[in-house]
This record gives structure tokens, C-alpha cells and sequence, in this order.
């Protein structure tokens, strides 16, 4: 079981708006942070507040390992990641993986982020380099509060 710890958090408050950094987050089972953009409450989803899990939006959080961003000369949130964690190695994290907050919280891990244009306007030629390495997307399966420098681990179900 792999360890780390949070190094900071921020909300996107809005399309290529700078992004909210913030030392404690509340996150909402099934919907994302709170105050955040991708958050989605079972009022705005497409579908039924009954539905499946399979259905909820797997984009809800982007999570990013601090030594990956340092490899490639970046600054925590400068990829717009919710959370910046260290002590992770993401290559050995995969789908379907359990992020756990010492608080409680839990967000299953839904994939890699595929990087975007918005990564090469940051350095031509990054998104390329990046790829396959930007970061990991989750959803919140148990909700709660959690503050910068939390621990965390991950566990394979």
C-alpha cells in the first residue's frame, strides 16, 4: 500500500479562470469539490438520481504527484489539477484504485488525464512530452473534509 500526503488543493471556479487555492476542500460524494466548476449535483446530471454508479461523471477530480510536475519544471496547480500529492508513484496506480484521506474521504480512481491544448500553451511541445503522465481523474465515493497535508493512501480493491 503506497502512502503520500497533500501538498495543496485548489477549485476551478471557471473556464481558464485562475484556479482557487485553498487549504481545506469539502468533498461532496458523487458530485466533486464544492464550489468547483466540474462539481455535478444529482439536479444537473443527465440522467436520474437513481442511476448506477457506472453512470456518475468520472471527471469530478484531477489528482497530480508533486515529482512529476518538479521533473517537468511546473508549479502545483499550473497543470489545473484539484489536488497536488506527494510521495505517490501514479505509474503504479490504475483504474478502479481507492485514494484514501486520513479523514474519510475516498475517490476511486477513474483514469489517466489525457492532456490538452491548454498543456502546450503553458510550453510548446509539453503536451506531448506530458502524455500518459498529467495526471489521474477520480470521483468522490465517500465524501468529506480535507485539509492540505492530509495523509493518504491508495489501496486496490
Amino acid at each position: 500500500m503506497q502512502t503520500g500526503k497533500v501538498v495543496s488543493m485548489r477549485i476551478n471556479v471557471g473556464k481558464r479562470a485562475p484556479m482557487l487555492e485553498v487549504e481545506d476542500a469539502n468533498f461532496i460524494t458523487y458530485e466533486g469539490i464544492e464550489g468547483d466548476r466540474h462539481r455535478k449535483a444529482p439536479s444537473q446530471m443527465k440522467y436520474s438520481s437513481t442511476a448506477s454508479v457506472s453512470s456518475i461523471p468520472k471527471r469530478q477530480i484531477l489528482l497530480m504527484d508533486l515529482e512529476t510536475l518538479e521533473e517537468f519544471d511546473l508549479f502545483a496547480g499550473q497543470i489545473r489539477e484539484n489536488v497536488t500529492v506527494e510521495g505517490l508513484d501514479f505509474s503504479e496506480i490504475h483504474e478502479g484504485d481507492m485514494v484514501k484521506f486520513e479523514s474519510g474521504v475516498i475517490l476511486e480512481i477513474t483514469g489517466i488525464c489525457d492532456p490538452c491544448a491548454f498543456i502546450d500553451g503553458i510550453r510548446p511541445g509539453l503536451r506531448n512530452a506530458i502524455d500518459g503522465r498529467r495526471g489521474l481523474l477520480a470521483f468522490v465515493q465517500n465524501g468529506g473534509s480535507v485539509k492540505v497535508g492530509t495523509t493518504i493512501s491508495v489501496e486496490t480493491p
